[in-house]
């Protein structure tokens, strides 16, 4: 089984480091490649890339948005209240202002994503473990 991880770390964008700064708000092991961080816009566009398994924590972006571009790997994407929608590369998501959500890898394949982001995060809750391990790869 193919489980992407070459397609990741040798993707278009760079994998990036090990993504300490968010570490505490992930469940398992992602990189960050920031690409565009300018104080003079009010967006941040990032490579974030993810291990099997990992997922960030439920959480939403307040005055402002975030939009997924799904570029390696398979993926997960859920809103609250929602099935959990799974990413192939050349999915888009878009995500609007203080809309409850998660996004990560599948349990056994690598995913990367450009996350195209502004407003401010509010961390939430960790995706459970039987949540997660109910989603069908």
């Amino acid at each position: 089984m193919d489980n992407h991880e070459q397609e990741v770390k040798n993707g278009l964008f760079a994998l990036g480091d090990k993504n300490e700064a968010f570490q505490k708000y992930f469940i398992g092991q992602s990189y960050l490649q920031n690409l565009v961080n300018d104080s003079d816009l009010n967006v941040g566009v990032a490579n974030v890339s993810f291990e099997p398994g990992c997922r960030n924590n439920w959480h939403k972006h307040n005055n402002g948005f975030q939009i997924l571009l799904a570029t390696a790997g398979e993926g997960w994407y859920q809103e609250e209240g929602q099935p959990a929608r799974k990413l192939h590369p050349g999915d888009v998501v878009v995500v609007h202002d203080g809309v409850k959500h998660w996004h990560g890898a599948t349990k056994n394949s690598w995913f990367a994503h450009l996350a195209i982001t502004a407003g401010t995060p509010e961390w939430l809750e960790p995706v459970t473990d039987e949540d997660y391990e109910q989603l069908e790869d």
